[in-house]
């Protein structure tokens, strides 16, 4: 990692280089994704077994690709007592901030003879989608939570869950004990483009829904990005994303294992610390360079570090700022000696993280608020995944006669503008 002057030419590139980046596919990538695509919709099971046993597991069949209610029980008997305390209080925390974002129908009456409202009601079927790195074997719980408790919050209907089984055909006990924890109703073996096809058009056996949400691999966020319109989705996610701005008196020890913790997601994640500090910088990439040798997955984070990782000193936290707010990360982390001073002056990120003992996994796990978080910028105009994500909003409007003979001209006036007869004639008729 590098220590950039920001501003400078050399900064300003590395600043493009990140913005730019993207979600790193081929047209190869996206015509695979295409025919996974349409098999599925053709095939269903037939074409969802097929592919699981070919990428994932040789021992997923038509009948086993469901989990049943004794794999649900068996699943309970493999998980020890520290686990089911950590999901009890990461399911507790969650479901709480999630709770305070609902949202209730209302009705008003601004005018005489006139009520408007509106009708919020839940999704009928989401589907969930729950990665499992190396073949199944490192299970994201906390995706499965993530995904399901808004929308169960929300009250949507039937919910389901894919997630790649490990190569004996199984899934994970603690992804099935999480599953059922929150209320999912059904768990399925598939993972990759193929499962979101799958919950996208349906099949025999899995539930066409509504919407599909959860992070995955580039074939998944391709084959939600070509699906979307016809369901909805969360967002298009490109890779993590860590900005942390930190002054003289911040830990580098703290700041090396907080860019690692993103840097070991993926060789195209980005982790930034921007700092006012030179003797700052300079520490942190030499207690950075000491941790990396520790991590199990050192050569993803150093493939990312030298891609997207960078330290710019800046002139001053103001500036900082600026560059943060141009960026738009997906997290934000706040080092400094009084964070909560510079709240309003951040306009654009997607989670921020304030002092040194907040750092980002906090909220991966279990502060509460959601981890799909917007990346690649767009956290200027998105925001997490949230209860709304998993509702729909219908407008409510009534006049009665009086109410509508004293506004009528005004609507045949502006449809006559717009040269809509029929809109005029709709109106006139009943004058």
């Amino acid at each position: 990692m590098k220590i950039y002057q920001y501003p400078s030419r050399e900064a300003e590139q590395r600043v493009q280089d990140t913005i730019e980046r993207g979600l790193g596919f081929s047209k190869e990538d996206y015509q695979n994704v295409e025919t996974f695509l349409e098999d599925i919709k053709t095939r269903g099971d037939k074409a969802l077994v097929e592919y699981t046993n070919k990428f994932d597991s040789q021992k997923v069949s038509i009948e086993s690709l469901k989990v049943t209610k004794k794999e649900f029980d068996d699943a309970r008997k493999k998980v020890d007592a520290s686990f089911l305390n950590a999901l009890e209080r990461s399911v507790n925390q969650v479901t709480s901030f999630h709770e305070k974002q609902k949202e209730n129908s209302w009705i008003d009456t601004p005018r005489d003879g006139v009520m408007v409202g509106q009708l919020v009601k839940p999704l009928n079927a989401a589907g969930i989608y729950a990665p499992g790195a190396k073949g199944g074997k490192t299970p994201l719980v906390s995706s499965v939570l993530m995904g399901g408790i808004p929308a169960k919050t929300a009250g949507v209907k039937s919910i389901s869950l894919m997630t790649p089984p490990m190569e004996n055909g199984e899934i994970s006990p603690h992804i099935l004990v999480a599953a059922q924890k929150i209320g999912i109703d059904s768990v399925f073996k598939a993972g990759s483009a193929w499962a979101i096809g799958a919950l996208a058009y349906g099949t025999k056996q899995v539930p066409k829904v509504d919407i599909i949400v959860g992070p995955g691999n580039i074939y998944v966020t391709l084959a939600k990005k070509i699906i979307s319109g016809s369901v909805g989705i969360d967002m298009i996610a490109g890779p993590s994303e860590i900005l942390i701005i930190a002054d003289k008196d911040a830990n580098p020890d703290f700041l090396a294992a907080d860019l690692l913790s993103q840097a070991e997601h993926d060789i195209m994640a980005s982790s930034i610390l921007v700092t006012d500090s030179q003797s700052l910088a300079d520490k942190t990439l030499t207690a950075l360079e000491k941790q990396i040798e520790k991590l199990s997955r050192k050569d993803i984070a150093k493939k990312s570090i030298e891609n997207f990782g960078a330290v710019m000193k800046v002139p001053d936290i103001k500036t900082a700022i600026e560059l943060s707010n141009r960026l738009a990360p997906e997290h934000l982390e706040l080092i400094v000696k009084e964070p909560f001073d510079y709240i309003d002056q951040i306009e654009n990120a997607g989670a921020l993280f304030l002092g040194p003992y907040t750092p980002e996994p906090m909220g991966d796990y279990i502060a509460g608020p959601n981890h799909v978080l917007p990346t690649a910028g767009t956290a200027r105009f998105s925001s997490a995944l949230s209860v709304e994500n998993f509702i729909k909003k219908t407008s409510l409007i009534h006049y009665s006669r009086k109410a509508f003979q004293k506004e009528a001209d005004d609507v045949v006036k502006l449809a006559e503008i717009e040269g809509l007869t029929a809109h005029v004639n709709c109106i006139k008729i009943r004058q």
